[in-house]
């Protein structure tokens, strides 16, 4: 599986700007996508994940109400709207995939993840 996400740039606080993360290659029924990000100096952090079966989300607190996550199945796509941003979201963010298993899904470790994308920064002026 290839990932490739785009959408990054500059924007003021208060903007908005969405990501996508096209998946091509090998599919998978039972599938999963996440966003992480990191920032100069930090660790690599999650922001969110979606089960591409069930559409079922998941969050990093600090973005709830802001972030959306949503799926396209027919064009293997999968978007992270971010509305509302602020200058502590500034970071490159990376979509990942994974195949579930059908055990316990720790959607917001990295190490769970298969395959990454590129990353693209997103960077959020005050």
């Amino acid at each position: 599986v290839q990932l490739v996400d785009t959408g990054g740039g500059l924007v003021q606080a208060g903007g908005s700007l969405r990501l996508s993360c096209a998946a091509s290659g090998r599919t998978f029924s039972n599938y999963a996508t996440g966003w992480f990000r990191q920032a100069p100096g930090k660790g690599r952090e999650f922001v969110a994940a979606i089960r591409w079966n069930s559409g079922s989300t998941f969050y990093l607190d600090s973005v709830k109400g802001r972030f959306f996550i949503s799926r396209d199945n027919a064009k293997n796509t999968v978007y992270l709207q971010m509305n509302s941003l602020k200058p502590e979201d500034t970071a490159r963010y990376y979509c990942a995939g994974t195949v579930l298993d059908g055990g316990v899904w720790y959607y917001s470790r990295s190490e769970r993840y298969n395959y990454w994308g590129q990353g693209t920064q997103v960077t959020v002026s005050s």
